[in-house]
């Protein structure tokens, strides 16, 4: 007899999705914390057994550290949002984590930029 293949790393991606859409709405709208400003959320992931989430954040503007603090103290709020949003058994417990990933890739390219004027200059 063949195994029945597991459609579970689809629906963990598809529920990630939609807790992301939902956060997003939820943060925007309800939402009334000062020190959480203009922040995007990059992306979601879920434990297998869909009880916690970590969402990783960036920042247009405002203190990452603070953004993050009124976030995670903000998250019971906004688990009970997504509860009533979900049709889920389980509403993971949300970990919220700045991400530096755009950080990152404007060093990279202040680097690349620098190694090609520096090229330009000694040729």
């Amino acid at each position: 007899m063949a195994a029945k293949k597991s459609s579970t790393p689809n629906r963990a991606f598809k529920v990630a999705d939609q807790i992301q859409r939902d956060l997003t709405e939820l943060i925007a709208r309800e939402l009334k914390d000062p020190r959480v400003g203009m922040v995007t959320l990059q992306a979601v992931e879920v434990t297998p057994d869909y009880a916690h989430a970590k969402v990783f954040f960036s920042l247009l503007t405002g203190d990452p550290q603070q953004t993050q603090d009124a976030l995670n103290q903000a998250a019971g709020f906004l688990r009970n949002g997504l509860f009533k949003r979900l049709h889920i058994h389980t509403v993971p417990t949300l970990h919220f984590v700045f991400d530096r990933t755009t950080e990152r890739a404007a060093d990279m390219n202040a680097l690349i930029a620098q190694a090609v004027a520096s090229r330009s200059k000694e040729e």
